[in-house]
């Protein structure tokens, strides 16, 4: 018997011979191409990188098991791989000591690679379609401009950042292209032209027809438009297919429809880009195969991106979306009938990764799988190939099946600009083959060209076909393709209106929480998107958004079981706010639903996943006739600050706020909306400028905002989310009317203020549509700027069969005189505070009763090994005066209570690390940056840190911790009454916070709105929003958003941030004075509205005085709520665990 070495040699010998005269036969020329000189051993150590022998026996056992007919040499290819295995160690060192013999057996690995796997079955097409191009400068260029590198696509002659199209390039000729066949699919086939433009005009975006017969591409006209072209797979009847009769419109990137239309983009409807006035909108449009009936099916804010057919006949396209979320991130991929309907998201909606997905493709035999490039913003659409499946899910990395290579890694969904400009291989133009196999364009390795490769899931990455000093990108089998199913035309284009049905609006994570019943109405409203050279950037509807003006629809009901069904203006973006019982948003729809003419359109419930199922259940609305929308205070028309909320101020508020200053000298904001001057913003500098004696018209077009002082005063007093707040959805509530300062001062009787429901409307409004300021892009950049686009998008709009609606127009309405309402103070009635012996007390004499009953701290462990406990003080008995003489109405009147028995209170709010011991999945995430964001750190700060307090939890959600801790503990554990928070807040103090005057320094003591309030504004890297929110300027408690607790100075008891920091829930109902205790306010009930007490770090010291109360129904989290905890006493906590 032969000994194993001599049986391995002779196996080898036979293995080399099979080389060059049988199994695994290539040409010496083949081979040759491999050796590049000048250094044929650093080119060798160089191809071995792409040789994954584990990678290879997959692919090769996966082809011999599901091609047993076809691929029949797998065995003989796996043994060949064992031998060179075997023998690599000694190939490498050999490469080490510069034996050129070594580089001989690397060509004949990178034959037996090419070999194995190019035998792929799927490989089934004599010949490749692509486009053969020669880029600009090095070939083999690996970065893109030195100063500022966006990647390698305007090398390539594709748009150089997510943000363009083919027409934003400005080098569009003078380009060596040409679109051409490659006969034998590997690297000795050879290339034949089918067409080469004269003029070096590039050509892109190929698209083979079914009969493989003709192919369509884009290309610049004579003018310099690009439009679609179509020509002859054999060089012939060169012709273009997109109208030629608009001087100014670029039509691109099409494909063809299974129906015998053609998919397109043009940049028809005269839109700019809301974050480049430099770049123009491209949207999606449809005409027939011969260029005639052309019909825009697209009403967007931005760009749409690669059609392309799916499987069952939808188109499957990108889009670019923004309003009111950041622009870098928001490109998902969407799903539509050829015809237009039926328009809803495929991948990505709500998340940071990917922020796009260009190229994308059905994969050959599943419903549902894609792949694409995956690409970050400004590195434009060169990046990662990744296959996915929204069947897994939609959101972020979910539905990752594999980033390619990378077999069994993990995906991470990281939030960056430039996601994949430092990742390598570089991908474009995937051209799946099945769900393993795909061809695409690739350049390996930052020093390789860029070719045709086969790559799998297996990681295995093989050269197809390269060209010394060109890119070869676009491959495209050249065979017939089966036609998809057509799907029946469901446009009605007699019709200008839609029908929206919805199943149940509490379904899906929009409203979780949101009790049914609560929502009533829901508003519609509509954009007016930006016009060429216009950004709403850069020209300002609002201080710090919207990104454009919008447009109230009006309203519409919602049944009682949470079902809707209305009618809707046909092509156009709707966007739908869930209204509660005072008209006000409960969520915020920050994209838009668009429904052409005649469809019917469903949807499940509020931001519903299309994975959770179709609708299942009769409903109310389904048995009625649908719904006409009911106007809102009039026609439709922009949403005008000075038009819409000005007049709430001529009535109520300018009778004082009237530019005189008030009794004692003291000057108040003046509301008029005449003042004789305008505030604007230039050059993206946070400081307001105000400048008197110009007309308003002098001012537009110099300044990049120009807006009246009463809006900018009004303004400061609200919080929303600015041009660009949380991608991800947001919690119900988030941006609230009632979350802001405006309306917590006016509910509070300001000043005996009292708003009729119409001033509350429009004030409400205006806040729910993130404060514009402006309703027409005419009033931001004045009316030579809009001229000739206005005309152009109205002209274009009304041929391809949009609305003919003006919203430059504000319509007729009638006028109104307004009377200023002077407010009728109500006469305070200066009762006499009620007198407590023995109260108020000293520091000293505070100690000294909480020390009278024992020990006057103790600890709860919260378990888990992680030494996370909750901190308790003693808190003694006592009797006080609860209330503020001086303070808001529902302070009043004054009344003494007694604390009957001491009870232990949390030393500090309760911090995330402790709240994650209860729900790890809880995320206090962070306050938003209004302004641009390009990074994690730029979406704002942080409040999920572990020692900050927990925010964001409901008050359902805090009296569940109260009862898990009880449970865990056996002590009675609970949000603390109203009368003990303020009793153990004051530590016998009578004075407005218990360290003395709401005008004295609380540096030390308290986080509150403070000089580092400015901050908002300016820490944004130089991405400024204008600085607007009020502070105490003269103070610096050092910290922004929330501080770790325990950061400032306690108060007599003990206790931490008392004062600001969060507002802290209690376990009362939010009823009027005189407190009872025994009025059922304190009964622990998840309905109606809960006090929360304390401030926060945004709230000035006179909202966050020991007496100052809010209320927040039960179900809603707040930014800027949290809470601590009380126990009972030591004998009632001892009967409480004997009970339990």
């Amino acid at each position: 018997m032969l000994p194993g070495r001599i049986i391995q040699y002779i196996l080898f010998f036979l293995v080399v011979c099979s080389l060059s005269s049988g199994l695994f036969a290539e040409d010496r020329s083949d081979v040759e191409t491999y050796i590049l000189p000048p250094d044929r051993l650093a080119k060798a150590r160089l191809n071995l990188e792409l040789v994954n022998f584990a990678a290879m026996r997959l692919a090769i056992a996966d082809l011999a098991k599901n091609f047993p007919d076809e691929y029949t040499n797998g065995k003989e290819y796996l043994r060949a791989i064992e031998i060179y295995e075997n023998r690599l160690p000694q190939i490498k060192n050999a490469l080490d000591r510069g034996d050129r013999k070594a580089a001989g057996q690397v060509d004949e690995i990178m034959a037996l690679q090419r070999k194995a796997l190019l035998s792929n079955p799927l490989l089934d097409f004599d010949r490749l379609l692509l486009v053969k191009r020669r880029p600009l400068g090095d070939p083999r260029r690996p970065k893109g401009d030195p100063k500022n590198d966006k990647g390698l696509g305007k090398f390539l002659g594709i748009p150089q950042q997510s943000s363009w199209q083919l027409h934003t390039m400005t080098d569009t000729d003078g380009w060596e292209n040409e679109i051409a066949l490659l006969s034998s699919v590997n690297p000795k086939g050879s290339l034949t032209t089918i067409y080469r433009p004269t003029g070096g005009r590039l050509v892109n975006e190929v698209d083979l027809h079914y009969d493989a017969e003709k192919v369509m591409f884009s290309m610049p006209d004579s003018r310099g438009l690009w439009q679609v072209f179509e020509i002859n797979v054999d060089g012939t009847n060169l012709h273009q297919v997109s109208p030629d009769d608009q001087p100014d419109v670029h039509n691109f990137d099409s494909c063809y429809m299974p129906n015998g239309r053609i998919a397109f983009i043009s940049t028809a409807p005269f839109q700019g880009v809301p974050c480049n006035a430099s770049v123009n909108v491209g949207m999606m449009y449809i005409m027939d195969g011969d260029g005639r009936n052309v019909r825009q099916v697209c009403f967007e804010q931005d760009h749409n991106f690669c059609p392309t057919v799916m499987h069952d006949g939808r188109i499957l396209y990108l889009r670019w979306e923004y309003t009111d979320i950041p622009h870098v991130w928001a490109r998902f991929l969407f799903t539509m009938s050829p015809d237009g309907t039926t328009q809803r998201e495929y991948y990505g909606s709500g998340g940071y990764w990917p922020n796009s997905i260009f190229f994308a493709r059905p994969v050959p035999g599943h419903p549902t799988k894609v792949a694409g490039i995956v690409t970050g913003h400004h590195v434009g659409r060169v990046g990662e190939l990744v296959v996915l499946d929204p069947a897994l899910g939609r959101y972020a990395t979910d539905g990752v099946v594999q980033r390619i290579p990378g077999r069994n890694a993990r995906v991470d969904p990281l939030i960056e600009d430039k996601l994949t400009l430092e990742t390598w291989p570089k991908f474009l133009h995937p051209w799946p083959l099945s769900e393993k196999y795909l061809l695409v364009a690739c350049k390996p390795r930052p020093q390789d060209l860029w070719g045709i490769y086969l790559v799998d899931t297996f990681d295995n990455i093989v050269l197809v076909k390269e060209i010394e000093g060109h890119a070869l990108l676009e491959p495209v089998p050249m065979r017939k393709i089966e036609r998809q199913p057509v799907i029946p035309d469901k446009v009605d284009l007699t019709r200008k209106d839609a029908i929206v049905y919805l199943e149940d609006i509490y379904k899906g994570p929009g409203l979780k929480g949101v009790p049914h019943g609560a929502v009533k109405k829901l508003r519609l409203f509509t954009y007016h998107f930006a016009y060429h050279k216009i950004a709403g950037i850069n020209h300002r509807v609002g201080v710090d958004g919207p990104w454009e003006p919008k447009r109230v629809l009006g309203t519409v009901p919602v049944e009682t079981d949470g079902s809707a069904m209305f009618r809707v203006p046909a092509n156009t973006p709707i966007s739908i706010q869930p209204l509660d019982a005072e008209g006000k948003a409960l969520q915020l729809m920050r994209s838009w639903m668009t429904a052409m003419p005649g469809e019917v359109l469903s949807c499940v419930g509020c931001h519903q996943k299309q994975n959770a199922g179709p609708p299942s259940r009769q409903t109310i609305a389904a048995r009625k006739v649908a719904a006409e929308i009911e106007p809102w205070r009039g026609p439709v028309r922009g949403f005008s600050f000075s038009r819409e909320v000005q007049p709430v101020l001529d009535r109520y508020c300018v009778g004082c706020h009237n530019g005189r200053p008030h009794k004692g000298g003291q000057q108040i904001p003046d509301l008029r909306a005449e003042q004789g001057l305008f505030v604007t913003l230039k050059n993206n500098d946070p400081a307001p400028r105000f400048i008197a004696g110009r007309p308003k018209a002098e001012l537009v077009g110099k300044y990049g905002g120009v807006f009246e002082p009463s809006y900018i005063e009004l303004r400061r007093h609200v919080r929303v989310g600015g041009f660009e707040s949380d991608l991800r959805l947001l919690s119900p509530g988030e941006f609230h009317a009632d979350a802001s300062e405006l309306f917590q001062m006016l509910k509070k009787g300001h000043h005996g203020v009292e708003l009729d429901d119409e001033a509350w409307d429009r004030l409400t409004v205006w806040i729910d549509l993130n404060t514009p300021c402006h309703g027409t892009w005419r009033e931001i950049v004045g009316l030579e700027r809009t001229k000739n686009d206005h005309r152009r998008r109205r002209d274009l709009r009304i041929l391809y069969g949009g609305t003919s609606e003006d919203p430059e127009v504000y319509p007729e309405m009638p006028a109104q005189v307004v009377e200023p309402i002077i407010p009728k103070h109500a006469a305070r009635v200066e009762k006499k505070a009620p007198k407590v012996a023995g109260w108020p007390f000293d520091s000293a004499e505070a100690k000294r009763r909480q020390a009278t009953t024992g020990p006057v701290s103790r600890t709860i462990d919260l378990g888990g090994g992680l030494k996370v406990k909750v901190e308790l003080v003693r808190i003694a008995t006592g009797e006080f005066v609860m209330g503020d003489s001086k303070g808001y109405r529902d302070e009043r009147p004054l009344t003494r209570v007694k604390i009957a028995k001491p009870f232990w209170m949390g030393k500090f709010e309760i911090t995330n690390e402790q709240y994650a011991r209860f729900d790890p999945s809880h995320d206090s995430k962070f306050e938003h940056k209004g302004s641009w964001i390009f990074s994690e750190r730029h979406l704002g700060w942080v409040l999920n840190e572990p020692r900050q307090p927990v925010v964001r939890v409901s008050w359902q959600e805090a009296v569940e911790f109260c009862r898990w801790l009880s449970d865990k503990s056996g002590q009675k554990v609970s949000l603390p009454t109203e009368a003990q928070w303020e009793w153990a807040c004051r530590a016998g103090t009578e004075t407005p916070v218990y360290y003395g005057d709401v005008n004295d320094d609380f540096s030390d003591f308290a986080n509150m709105a403070d000089v580092t309030i400015k901050e908002l504004a300016y820490d944004t890297d130089g991405r400024y929003t204008m600085d607007l929110v009020p502070r105490e300027t003269r103070f610096d408690d050092g910290r922004l958003v929330t501080a770790e607790v325990g950061r400032y100075r306690p108060n007599p008891w003990g206790l931490h941030d008392m004062h600001g920091n969060v507002w802290e829930w209690t376990c009362s109902a939010y009823e009027p004075y005189p407190y009872r205790a025994g009025d059922g306010r304190n009964v622990v009930t998840g309905n109606g509205r809960k006090a929360a007490r304390g401030g926060s770090w945004r709230d000035r010291p006179k909202y966050c005085r020991s007496a100052v109360r809010l209320n927040y129904p039960t179900w809603q989290k707040v930014y800027n709520v949290g809470f601590r905890i009380v126990v009972e006493s030591d004998g009632q906590a001892q009967r409480f665990a004997r009970h339990k």
